[in-house]
């Protein structure tokens, strides 16, 4: 047997036992990075070891630091487990080594994902016709489409950011709710966009945008280029906005209409859930993120661009030892060199079908509204948030309790989920994202909690 299939049996080795053993070991990690600095720190030897050897070694000295995120029981910030299919793809994916730029050079893993955002796009009823690009996240995505947002307005203006650059171009309208997701900030600031430049619209108690403070606000700001940020899924709420309210007003005012839908935005793939995106179909881009609700391994965020041209406008590249076609990856995203990471998307998308995908996203769901219900039966625990699709957040009636509750419950290990802020309160939030979570994974997790809460009981 050779070094390279040695290699890859104790990574399956390694591999079969982590995930073996995530029903039963504590999910939050057990080390810190100190300690993990400690554990794989030190000087780079002279001498050099067997790849099989490094990998058994790896595996094992890693355990205390990993995080049982492909369990049941995490539930901290938004993050989804790991289909069957979409793990084992993403090993062959690594094998295959593929360079995902073109599709000249890699035609089976370009052609797997244009298919899988096809499928996508036609799950959550977005334009069959929009650009497809795959990121790394969220964050790239929500970069990537307002980079195309920001040239294309631009250019409707009579300015070409391609050639003309920033300097001197018209002042940007960039208008945001009140409770958007900070990876919109940072998105802005990357197309040279400050903080103190943003148009900031009010929302309501559950981080939804007001139409007449949206109305209000394009109405008594000086026009020009203008982009409107809507959000398919308040981090902390689950809210979504009234696009159905929103979309009118910001295309009345020429706006180009980008919507963040992380994970909300497969809520388009149920029956039952799909209202909450009535009217988001209207936007010019869309964001989302194939590793949260559709469960892919990271990482596999989507840039969705309505007309493909915008896209290339932005992001054609130049070179003239580089082959090109119709439309290349390359072509709607910043990156050129890069893995397949849509092709488990696609094996996510061909192994659940489009009835299983509606039912990944109702059980997540369902499982939200279960720990909603019995969070509501534990004496000291105010729920404080509607809970329209998989987000849930609840406190104790001090913020230092809620705190220390949250600290207690990573501790414990029974269940993970993070702490954040509410209108100035401390709060803790669960994420209900994961395949893997069942019934009996939220009623552990609420035992662990009442148990907490009242130690004594």
């Amino acid at each position: 047997m050779d070094e390279r299939q040695r290699a890859l049996d104790a990574a399956h080795r390694g591999a079969t036992a982590f995930l073996e053993s995530l029903e039963d070991r504590p999910v939050w990690p057990r080390a810190d990075l100190a300690e993990m600095l400690d554990v794989f720190g030190g000087e780079l030897p002279d001498e050099g070891m067997d790849a099989a050897a490094v990998v058994a070694d790896l595996a094992e000295r890693a355990e205390p630091g990993l995080v049982a995120i492909p369990g049941g029981r995490f539930f901290g910030f938004v993050i989804g487990g790991t289909l069957p299919a979409a793990l084992a793809t993403d090993w062959l994916v690594s094998a295959w080594d593929q360079n995902s730029g073109s599709s000249t050079l890699t035609p089976t893993t370009v052609a797997l994902e244009r298919i899988a955002g096809a499928w996508v796009c036609d799950l959550l009823g977005l334009p069959a016709a929009a650009s497809v690009g795959f990121v790394t996240g969220a964050q790239v995505s929500n970069f990537t489409c307002l980079a195309v947002a920001q040239h294309a307005v631009m250019r409707r203006a009579g300015w070409d950011l391609t050639t003309q650059g920033l300097r001197g171009a018209p002042p940007l309208r960039f208008v945001v709710g009140e409770h958007r997701h900070g990876s919109i900030d940072r998105a802005a600031r990357f197309i040279g966009i400050g903080t103190d430049e943003l148009v900031i619209v009010p929302t309501d108690g559950e981080g939804r945008m007001i139409p007449d403070a949206l109305a209000a606000t394009l109405d008594g700001t000086p026009s020009g280029p203008t982009i409107v940020c809507l959000q398919a899924g308040e981090v902390h709420t689950g809210a979504f906005d009234p696009f159905t309210e929103l979309t009118p007003i910001a295309r009345a005012h020429g706006a180009w209409i980008h919507v963040d839908g992380a994970f909300g935005l497969w809520a388009g793939a149920s029956q039952r859930l799909r209202h909450l995106l009535d009217g988001a179909a209207d936007a010019d881009s869309w964001t989302t993120d194939a590793h949260k609700t559709l469960n892919v391994p990271y990482d596999c965020g989507m840039a969705i661009v309505r007309d493909p041209a915008d896209s290339i406008a932005m992001f054609r590249t130049g070179g003239d030892y580089l082959m090109y076609t119709g439309l290349d990856p390359w072509d709607v995203t910043p990156e050129l060199s890069r893995r397949g990471r849509g092709v488990p998307a696609w094996a996510a998308l061909r192994s659940l079908g489009r009835g299983g995908v509606a039912a990944l996203v109702e059980r997540m769901h369902d499982n939200a509204l279960r720990l909603e219900a019995g969070l509501r039966t534990i004496p000291g625990i105010e729920v404080i948030n509607e809970v329209p699709y998989t987000q849930v957040m609840f406190r104790l009636g001090d913020d230092d309790a809620t705190r220390a509750l949250g600290a207690s419950i990573l501790r414990d290990g029974t269940a993970a989920l993070t702490g954040a802020e509410w209108d100035g309160r401390a709060a803790l939030r669960c994420s209900m994202s994961s395949w893997a979570t069942t019934e009996a994974d939220v009623d552990a997790t609420l035992g662990a909690i009442a148990r907490l809460v009242s130690p004594g009981s």
